[in-house]
């Protein structure tokens, strides 16, 4: 498995760690850490990238993700969706260097490995939705 990938997995364990157990970010990433299996330096900072990036702006990102969302409240999804949606949608609109079929073809894989049968479509969906508001358009 790719680094990267390795490093969302990691990135949406501990937000998701981090909203079921009412830690700290520091302690969610602490905790994660220590009970994982040991990963490169090059994943730590890419997964810790996107859990910080991720909270410093979950306001605008929880914005996003309900606007492409139609008749869908954010407190609503399942934590496992809402999570892979938050750290994919930061990358979306912070991370210029991923291209965006990139971050989505991820999410919904990380979707499927994690959560409902139906989690892909509904990630690809409003990652999909997501993409087109902020015109960054998707390269094939």
């Amino acid at each position: 498995m790719r680094k990267r990938s390795v490093a969302r997995e990691c990135a949406l364990q501990i937000l998701y760690q981090f909203e079921m157990n009412d830690q700290l970010l520091e302690e969610a990433k602490s905790a994660f850490w220590q009970e994982s299996p040991p990963a490169s330096e090059e994943i730590r900072t890419f997964a810790e990238l996107l859990v910080n990036g991720t909270i410093s702006h979950i306001k605008e990102i929880d914005q996003a993700i309900v606007k492409a969302a139609k008749n869908w409240l954010i407190h609503r999804m399942a934590s496992i969706d809402r999570n892979i949606l938050r750290f994919a949608t930061y990358e979306l609109l912070f991370l210029k260097d991923v291209p965006p079929k990139v971050t989505i073809n991820e999410a919904v894989n990380i979707a499927k490995k994690y959560s409902q049968e139906d989690s892909g479509k509904f990630v690809n969906g409003i990652l999909d939705n997501i993409t087109h508001a902020i015109d960054k358009p998707i390269e094939s």
